[in-house]
């Protein structure tokens, strides 16, 4: 895992991409997190803001379900608070 992770940060968001079409059904087992299927046979599990072990726990279910997991990208709060912004 790659950028440096603020221990002080409540909770991050997180994009999960796993190989294969999941259809809504998952999104329930996943904790409500939103599908995205993308036309290149993969699927993003947009993670609402979760702390590390909620990530955890969600990753050890992907594992579980033996899921193909692919990547796993926390989305910086910082780049959409300051879009737009002038320095």
């Amino acid at each position: 895992m790659t950028g440096h992770i603020d221990p002080h940060r409540d909770s991050d968001r997180y994009a999960i991409r796993v190989d294969g079409l999941l259809d809504a059904r998952w999104s329930a087992l996943l904790d409500g997190a939103a599908l995205r299927r993308d036309a290149d046979g993969t699927t993003v599990i947009d993670c609402p803001a979760i702390d590390q072990a909620a990530l955890h726990g969600l990753l050890r279910r992907i594992r579980d379900a033996a899921l193909p997991l692919i990547s796993v990208t926390r989305i910086d709060h910082d780049i959409h608070t300051h879009e737009g912004a002038t320095p």
